[in-house]
């Protein structure tokens, strides 16, 4: 049973363009909807894009660079300014910087850090990530890990209650457009094969080997197209990679109608360098489209049995992976029945709002952790 809880409760979001914002909206809404009064503290684009206002939420502006920089002791202040109007119960920050902000803002209420990502790089970048962990981990009250290797992390970090906390995809609508239209709007036949593939364009997607594999298939595969959909830093070297390899992949940008996406697609592609809970995985098994993933982050965790992984940095697996696929119609059906019996066991919505709500209760009477 849900405890009885009504905030209020602060949701503090870094620049977001995907997934995180995507769940900070769920949340908002769901918190919105039970009664609970919600604040996000956010920079002014994410509004705009994802309409935490329309959800029922009151937004405040919340200016937080992409990395770390002197312009955190401006965000900082901003927070302790928000803080003192809001005088939350509970302080939830979703992303690292989103934490470090927090932490430095040192907040009298208990803070939640939801961990969505990990560091993939070294060197001073790498470090400067690992000292980030430790300053969040620390000074979270509780620590929530989108995956179990990101919980792992945060314990290693100092983090004394870090709890593994899986982050659903948010509830879309239908799909408004048959098949036949939306491939026919992106100028296919009805056979002919479409691959598909749903983030945001950063090189940690590694949308470079998808355009590199697409490559190949120009000739090997006749007909086939490859639609990417998302915005991002990296969007100008992907074009330039997919005129010069003369590729047949779209960059749709970024798309309200995935549904329909999904529905038109014959196989979805997730070739990242990690992942923990990542969301078009999670669309995709709904969905019941066969799976291309590289076996990453909590990937596995995620989709069991039921996506066809392959290993990460490899154009030769991806290739021969989808080809393998687009050969084979009953393999495609197993995966998509798998899939979607695969995605009915998740947590849903409701069922993670309520695990929230009743986390932010128990927290009431626990202080925040040492920010030393």
């Amino acid at each position: 049973m849900t405890q009885d809880f009504r905030g209020p409760v602060l949701l503090v979001l870094a620049s977001s363009t995907g997934g995180i914002g995507q769940h900070v909206l769920s949340l908002a809404r769901g918190l919105a909807a039970a009664g609970v009064a919600v604040t996000v503290a956010a920079p002014a684009a994410t509004e705009t894009r994802f309409g935490f206002t329309a959800a029922g939420a009151a937004f405040t502006p919340l200016e937080i660079p992409a990395n770390p920089t002197p312009g955190d002791l401006r965000a900082v202040r901003s927070l302790r300014r928000i803080l003192a109007a809001v005088r939350p119960a509970v302080v939830h920050a979703h992303s690292l910087r989103a934490g470090f902000t927090a932490a430095l803002a040192r907040p009298t209420a208990p803070i939640v850090v939801t961990w969505h990502n990990a560091p993939l790089r070294g060197g001073v970048r790498g470090g400067v990530h690992a000292m980030l962990e430790r300053i969040v981990a620390r000074a979270a009250t509780v620590t929530l890990g989108a995956s179990t290797d990101l919980v792992d992390r945060a314990r290693a970090a100092g983090s004394t209650d870090a709890r593994l906390w899986e982050v659903g995809a948010p509830v879309r609508e239908p799909a408004r457009r048959g098949r036949e239209r939306v491939r026919a709007e992106l100028g296919l036949s009805a056979s002919a094969p479409l691959v598909l593939s749903v983030g945001r364009l950063h090189p940690q997607k590694r949308y470079d080997l998808l355009v590199s594999a697409a490559a190949r298939w120009r000739t090997e595969v006749p007909g086939l197209k490859v639609v990417i959909a998302g915005s991002g830093p990296s969007y100008l070297d992907l074009a330039a990679q997919i005129s010069a390899d003369h590729a047949p992949v779209q960059l749709l940008g970024h798309r309200d109608d995935v549904p329909d996406l999904l529905v038109a697609a014959d196989l979805g592609v997730v070739c990242s360098d990690w992942e923990a809970r990542q969301l078009f995985a999670q669309e995709a098994l709904s969905a019941g489209l066969p799976l291309v993933a590289t076996r990453v982050g909590g990937l596995p965790e995620l989709v069991g049995d039921a996506a066809e992984f392959i290993e990460p940095d490899s154009v030769d697996a991806l290739d021969k992976a989808v080809r393998r696929l687009l050969d084979d119609p009953a393999r495609r059906s197993a995966l998509a029945a798998s899939g979607r019996e695969r995605a009915a066991a998740w947590p849903g919505a409701e069922d993670m709002l309520h695990r929230t709500i009743d986390l932010y209760a128990g927290l009431l009477d626990r202080a925040p952790a040492s920010r030393d």
